[in-house]
């Protein structure tokens, strides 16, 4: 009989349900084609976002439909391929952002962020990560005086419900902060919010190598190759690797939008769907610095300090998963970033490219498969699978092991669809 556990997927997801799993004992290795941190955790904002207590709803009002609808958007583009294949999970989405069913599911969506720094700070002690990550919050830039009302009301609801901290900042207190943004907007720039209790990480694929390493000084193996075949027998799970079959009692699948094509081959049917973005990373003009992350909330892209430069970040691209890259959407985001920020030259020699797992309902997937006996999924996390990580590592060890989880995860399951 098999023993032990093999994690597909070494994103952050990947690697904190590995991470969790060694430090309780377990026999595990960690498999994907890349290296830690390599995929889509290599890409992201590097935010951990502990005020994002309300996931991303579908657009239902008129005006922003009216306004998406050009396809011209820097927040928002769509592709019509994309757009057919995922149009049944889109419907759904469409139908979950109702406004009783989202309030119904922030809260459980919020029971998972209210858990994230205080995972990550495990693993960040644990890996000896101190030196990538800040604790001095981000900006949330806003060009109108009645968008950032709108927004600050939200803020205090949020901050009444959920613990979130923040503070609200006129014109002048932002300039005071970054006395480098804002130079060329027109008409100026009305103020920000400044979230208080997120963590900044100047190499969000450094974090999750080094939470690799401190998977490995556990006792975890990992293997990079490409996974080739995944079933089950009376033996327990086998995963072909090449001329390899490795052998487990448990799968975890962590491998983010690609999972749904695994479950697929099982005959497990799940309404997941990619939400891609892009980045590249830029130089500052002149004598011009960046000190917090920001975020333009009203055009939909972030500037992030990173170590690789400012990193410039496009918000979400409805198209198929490995359609090639429509550089579009960076172009624009680029266009109106250099009239917020003096940014000088490009720093990568080609845009980075990745995919966020997505679910209808806006919750992550974590939890066994019926009918599957030893399978596990963790993927789904769609915008903070970065944030969310060890959290979800954390709870779904606890329910592996057959303790009662930290908080209810039934909103979570996989067979809630």
């Amino acid at each position: 009989m098999s023993s032990g556990t093999i994690v597909l997927g070494a994103g952050m997801v990947g690697v904190s349900v590995a991470w969790h799993l060694a430090r309780r004992g377990q026999d595990v290795t960690l498999v994907d084609r890349r290296a830690p941190g390599r995929e889509t955790s290599f890409g992201n904002a590097g935010i951990i976002q502990r005020e994002a207590v309300r996931p991303y709803p579908f657009p239902r009002d008129l005006a922003t439909l009216w306004r998406v609808l050009p396809n011209r958007q820097v927040d928002i583009r769509y592709r019509p391929g994309g757009m057919l294949e995922a149009a049944g999970p889109l419907w759904q989405y469409w139908k979950h952002s109702a406004p009783d069913r989202y309030r119904r599911i922030v809260p459980e969506y919020a029971s998972l962020i209210e858990r994230c720094l205080d995972a990550h700070g495990a693993m960040i002690e644990a890996a000896g990560a101190e030196s990538l990550v800040r604790r001095e919050g981000w900006l949330e830039v806003y060009r109108h005086r009645a968008a950032l009302q709108a927004r600050l009301a939200e803020a205090e609801e949020n901050a009444e419900r959920f613990g979130v901290r923040y503070r609200a900042l006129d014109a002048e207190s932002l300039a005071a902060m970054e006395p480098s943004l804002g130079n060329d907007v027109n008409d100026g720039l009305a103020g920000a919010i400044h979230w208080l209790d997120p963590w900044t990480v100047a190499d969000p694929g450094a974090l999750v190598s080094a939470y690799a390493e401190a998977f490995e000084r556990e006792g975890g193996r990992i293997v990079r190759a490409e996974v080739e075949t995944l079933s089950t027998g009376a033996g327990g799970w086998q995963v072909g690797i090449g001329s390899e079959t490795l052998s487990a009692e448990s799968v975890v699948l962590a491998l983010g939008p690609w999972s749904r094509r695994w479950l697929s081959r099982l005959g497990v049917s799940l309404p997941l769907f990619p939400k891609r973005g892009y980045h590249m990373h830029y130089a500052s003009r002149g004598e011009a610095r960046l000190h917090h992350w920001v975020m333009d909330a009203e055009v939909g892209y972030l500037l992030a300090p990173m170590r690789a430069g400012i990193r410039l970040t496009t918000g979400a691209e409805l198209e198929r998963l490995e359609a090639p890259p429509h550089l579009d959407q960076l172009a624009a985001a680029e266009a109106s970033a250099r009239r917020l920020y003096p940014l000088g030259e490009r720093l990568d020699a080609e845009p980075w490219k990745g995919a966020r797992p997505c679910t209808p309902d806006m919750k992550p997937v974590i939890g066994p498969v019926d009918g599957q006996a030893g399978l596990w999924c963790a993927f789904g996390h769609g915008h903070q699978g970065f944030t969310l990580g060890p959290a979800t590592g954390q709870l779904l060890a606890q329910m592996m092991a057959g303790e009662a989880p930290a908080i209810d995860m039934r909103p979570f399951r996989v067979d809630r669809f």
